[in-house]
C-alpha cells in the first residue's frame, strides 16, 4: 500500500545515514484542550479567524463552508456549496475567503462574514489543500509539489517539489502557513510535515499518532487525520481530522531520541 509506506518512511526514517543539515526534527504532541466538533465533517480546509474556526467540508451533496466558534465548536453559520461541487482546502486572504473543488477546478470566494459567494475562478488540475504566505496562494493538488499561485488572475507563479532526505512526499492535503513554513496533512497517515517553502524540503515531522482515542473511533465513520490551524496572535496550534468527534489544540516538542 503506498499510503502504509509513506507513512512509515516518514515516521520511522531511512536506514541509511544522511547528513545532520538534511535530517528532520521529528515532534511530539500535548494536547492542550479539546473542542466539540461535528462528526458529519468530513473535514478538508480549516483555518483560524477574527476569534472563529472557519472549515470546509467534502463529499458531493454535503459540502459546506461553516465558522465555528472556538469556545464551543458549535456552527455558528454555514454556507452549503453547489451538489455538484466537492469541497476542499480553504484559507482567508486579503480579507477574503477562497475554496477549492476537488476534481472541478473550480473554485470560490466567499465573504467572511455573510457566507455569501462573491465570485468564482478555475484552475487546471485537482485541488487538495490552500493556504497563504500573505502575498500568495499556496495550493496541493495530492502530488508531492506545492503551488505558488496569483490570488487575483489564479495564474501559477512559481512551484516546489517537496521532499524528505530526497525522496518526494506525496498526498499533501490540507496546508497551514505557521511562521514563514507549510504545515501539511499527508494524506491517509498520522503525520503531518513543516516544509521549507523556498527549497520543499521538510524540515520537520509531527508524528500524531494516538491524538484520537479509541473509544472515540467509529468504524465505517470516522476517517483520517486532516485539519490544521493556527491562531498566529496567540500561537494556538489545533488539529482535527474527517468526522471525528473533537478539533484538538497541542502544543509540539522535539522528539528527543
Amino acid at each position: 500500500m503506498v499510503f502504509v509506506s509513506i507513512f512509515f518512511f516518514i515516521l520511522a526514517g531511512m536506514a541509511e545515514p544522511v547528513r545532520a543539515d538534511t535530517a528532520p526534527v521529528y515532534y511530539e504532541y500535548k494536547v492542550i484542550s479539546k473542542i466539540p466538533h461535528s462528526t458529519d465533517a468530513y473535514t478538508q480546509g480549516l483555518f483560524f479567524y477574527s476569534g472563529d474556526l472557519f472549515e470546509t467540508t467534502g463529499q458531493y451533496g454535503q459540502s459546506k463552508l461553516r465558522r465555528i466558534k472556538i469556545t464551543t465548536g458549535a456552527v455558528a453559520a454555514e454556507q452549503e456549496l453547489p451538489d455538484q461541487i466537492f469541497g476542499e482546502g480553504s484559507v482567508i486572504h486579503n480579507g477574503e475567503i477562497y475554496v477549492l473543488s476537488w476534481r472541478e477546478q473550480y473554485g470560490m470566494v466567499f465573504d467572511p462574514s455573510s457566507l455569501k459567494q462573491k465570485r468564482s475562478f478555475q484552475y487546471f488540475g485537482e485541488g487538495w489543500g490552500l493556504t497563504s504566505n500573505g502575498e500568495h496562494l499556496v495550493m496541493s493538488d495530492g502530488s508531492s509539489i506545492l503551488k505558488f499561485i496569483d490570488p487575483e488572475t489564479f495564474d501559477i507563479l512559481g512551484s516546489v517539489d517537496v521532499t524528505l532526505r530526497d525522496r518526494p512526499v506525496s498526498a499533501l492535503n490540507e496546508l497551514e502557513w505557521i511562521d514563514g513554513e507549510v504545515y501539511a496533512n499527508v494524506y491517509q497517515t498520522n503525520a503531518i510535515v513543516r516544509i521549507d517553502p523556498a527549497s520543499g524540503k521538510v524540515t520537520g515531522v509531527i508524528d500524531m499518532r494516538g491524538i484520537l482515542p479509541d473509544e472515540d473511533y467509529v468504524k465505517g465513520e470516522t476517517d483520517v487525520l486532516n485539519g490544521i490551524a493556527y491562531d498566529a496572535e496567540s500561537e494556538r496550534l489545533f488539529v482535527t481530522g474527517k468526522n471525528w468527534p473533537w478539533i484538538y489544540e497541542i502544543e509540539l516538542t522535539p522528539r528527543l531520541n
